[in-house]
């Protein structure tokens, strides 16, 4: 599949979701993740619309460049979910570099007092789930898959995608992710 479109992204500017405080946001992330608390603006009015609704934006290093971000909306209803969705769908995925830093990033979490789920095999990463003071799932990730395996999703995703489109069933074109050969 090739892009029709004109538009050519350079990466991700920021990934932006609410919080409830701000300031205990920007602790746990650098506490619990190592993440460094770069910018922050507050305004009054939203830039975008005028509208009156007084907001804390801050924003924090994810490594290479990728920068998440949180609101703190004092004057917005008290902050949900989507409760049509299951919690484990939507979550932010963050990249360590080995299974041994997925470990000791566990462990440290722990330490912490957060509960953490796994390490969780997917074929090609290995997983850890737990969650922020704000009810957003985080995950960590480390890369496992080898040049070959990534070169058969890529070239399988198509085939998968327009089965999934037709029947709404799992398309079985890459079962060996889940193979005991694997683990």
């Amino acid at each position: 599949m090739t892009s029709q479109s004109p538009i050519k992204l350079g990466g991700v500017h920021h990934a932006a979701y609410r919080c409830k405080d701000a300031k205990e946001t920007v602790d746990w992330y650098e506490r619990m993740l190592g993440m460094t608390y770069t910018t922050a603006f507050a305004e009054d009015h939203v830039p975008s619309t005028g509208e009156y609704d007084p907001y804390m934006h801050v924003f924090l290093e994810a490594g290479n460049g990728n920068i998440l971000a949180f609101f703190e909306l004092p004057n917005q209803p008290v902050m949900g979910r989507d409760e049509n969705t299951p919690a484990w769908v939507q979550h932010l995925a963050f990249k360590v570099g080995s299974f041994d830093e997925l470990v000791a990033a566990k462990a440290h979490l722990e330490s912490e007092g957060v509960d953490v789920l796994g390490p969780t095999h997917h074929g090609i990463f290995k997983s850890i789930y737990f969650f922020d003071p704000n009810g957003h799932r985080v995950e960590l990730a480390c890369d496992i898959g080898t040049a070959a395996q990534y070169a058969e999703l890529k070239r399988v995703a198509p085939l998968m995608l327009e089965e999934w489109s037709q029947t709404k069933k799992a398309p079985r074109h890459a079962d060996w992710l889940h193979t005991a050969a694997n683990e």
